[in-house]
């Protein structure tokens, strides 16, 4: 009968964090069991962890969320740390492009970086920015295609500047993919078709940070992308609402909120006859009405719970 062996025992880790080892070796945390089904566990979960804020630390955190889920045709100028590599005259951030190419080197060497793309990861920021990278030595003509980013690689937060002004350029259209329309294929001319058909068109309000009116067949909306505590926002707007101060004039409502990135957008419906520019000042003076209802405190009155569960109810996550 053979002899039992004796059992090694795993190394243990001396410093507080577990090195990594090979999947099938003993967890340096000294449990016995093999790295893969001990911290290697949590290591391979990590890689693929949804990043809940993607776009946190940028300028424009609201913006980048708008352009990311409502916006349907925009684009901002990006500033890279460092300046701009040897023959890349301009970057820019595109809601999407033709074919939803994930980015684009144009013909005179400009990037054209698409947001509303799906990404192979948890971690938008890093996909993007490898993008990016990909795109600054790209062909000149040429699109970028879609891989998984590094696990270690760098986020936008890395490669942007964090001192530059993020300013974007809603378009009614998308005539910003062909400056020379003659010149473009079938396939972008078809998708531009498309695009266009499709697109709703949309203002950005120059009295809100990330707050942009946009035009549907039955009624308009306002939607605003607001950078508070999700938890302290909805006090704040329960408040309101329970005062009946939630509105933005005659004929308009607060019916919800988005969760989107890690921000939360309320929502109003707008009359039809209510424009963007008829949005500009009612919408500065709801700041000023949230800013003292985020400023308060207090528990909640027993209407003021009712009014928050009524907007907790109406809440849609789109990301």
């Amino acid at each position: 009968m053979a002899k039992k062996r004796p059992q090694t025992k795993a190394p243990q880790a001396t410093g507080g964090e577990v090195p990594v080892v090979g999947a099938r070796e003993p967890c340096p945390c000294g449990s016995g069991r093999r790295y893969k089904a001990c911290h290697g566990r949590a290591a391979a979960h990590a890689v693929t962890e949804l990043i809940q804020r993607p776009f946190e630390g940028l300028t424009g955190e609201g913006d980048w969320v708008a352009l990311r889920e409502l916006v349907p045709a925009a684009t901002v100028e990006l500033t890279l740390k460092g300046g701009l590599p040897e023959g890349v005259p301009s970057v820019k951030l595109a809601t999407v492009l033709p074919m939803a190419w994930p980015a684009l080197r144009r013909d005179d060497g400009s990037v054209l970086l698409g947001l509303q793309n799906d990404t192979p990861s948890g971690d938008l920021s890093r996909d993007l920015a490898d993008t990016l990278q990909r795109a600054l030595t790209a062909v000149p003509g040429t699109p970028v295609t879609a891989q998984k980013a590094a696990a270690d690689g760098p986020r936008l937060q890395d490669l942007l500047d964090p001192g530059a002004a993020f300013e974007p350029v809603v378009h009614p259209g998308f005539e910003f993919w062909v400056p020379d329309s003659k010149n473009a294929t079938p396939e972008v001319t078809a998708s531009l078709e498309r695009a266009n058909d499709a697109a709703i068109p949309t203002v950005k309000l120059a009295s809100a940070d990330a707050a942009y009116w946009c035009e549907t067949p039955e009624k308009n909306h306002l939607r605003w992308v607001m950078p508070h505590p999700e938890e302290q926002l909805l006090d704040a707007l329960a408040r309101l609402q329970a005062a009946g101060s939630s509105s933005l004039g005659v004929g308009t409502r607060l019916v919800g909120s988005f969760r989107a990135h890690g921000l939360t957008v309320p929502v109003w419906d707008l009359p039809s006859a209510m424009g963007a520019a008829e949005c500009e000042k009612p919408a500065a003076e709801f700041a000023e009405r949230l800013a003292t209802a985020l400023a308060d405190d207090s528990p909640l009155t027993p209407e003021e719970r009712r009014a928050r569960g009524g907007l907790t109810n109406r809440q849609v996550t789109l990301s």
